[in-house]
């Protein structure tokens, strides 16, 4: 089957059909096995649910960012093999979307009320990262998934033990983000520049922290 040529025209379509699938509820995923369904719910005291809980809604806003980071970088890409790539990575992400969504909502919560935002801004800086270059654009990738791996790491240590399910799913992650940063690498990346590196992370830190409330 031959491949598609979309037009710009097109691509803004596709755009705006995967912002609304992310901010709505109804993501295209992988068909992959949600990594905490064979694992048993724990006994969690109240306090610990509640934690749980706003961290996987922390991990829920961080992939619609990502969606948003990765669908601007598509649109903008010059190399149709790297909006290719971009695009195969954010349906990867959308089973992290779709996961951590799930979990939420088995811990009694719900999802970020500013996740419109963080997609907005996300897109936008995206968009501008593949407009630089696609070298730029990837090794923007590579050092997101680095900072989202620590991220994850430091989840891990403030679950409980007992929430197995919660820990499946940021274990999964966090290999998944690995591999995207690794393939981002290959690819062409670059290593940023220190003060694009310190922006990205006091940006992470302070979507983090709203979401984890709000």
């Amino acid at each position: 089957m031959e491949s598609r040529n979309y037009s710009s025209c097109d691509r803004l379509i596709i755009n705006l059909d995967q912002a609304l699938r992310t901010l709505a509820g109804k993501p295209l995923v992988t068909g992959r096995a949600n990594p905490a369904s064979a694992r048993p719910e724990g006994d969690l005291d109240a306090a610990e649910k509640t934690r749980s809980m706003r961290l996987m809604r922390v991990n829920h806003a961080g992939e619609v960012a990502a969606q948003a980071l990765y669908q601007g970088q598509a649109l903008t890409a010059r190399n149709a093999a790297v909006r290719t790539r971009m695009q195969r990575a954010a349906q990867e992400e959308n089973d992290h979307l779709d996961w951590c969504e799930r979990r939420v909502g088995e811990l009694g919560g719900r999802v970020s009320l500013l996740n419109p935002l963080w997609y907005l801004g996300s897109f936008a800086i995206g968009a501008a990262a593949g407009a630089v270059g696609d070298k730029w654009s990837l090794g923007f990738v590579a050092e997101t998934e680095k900072q989202v791996g620590r991220h994850l790491e430091g989840h891990l240590a403030s679950i409980s033990p007992d929430d197995e399910k919660s820990r499946a799913i940021i274990e999964q992650m966090k290999c998944d983000e690995a591999r995207h940063g690794a393939d981002a690498l290959a690819a062409g990346g670059v290593a940023l520049p220190r003060p694009v590196r310190r922006l990205m992370k006091l940006a992470s830190r302070v979507m983090t922290s709203t979401a984890y409330r709000l």
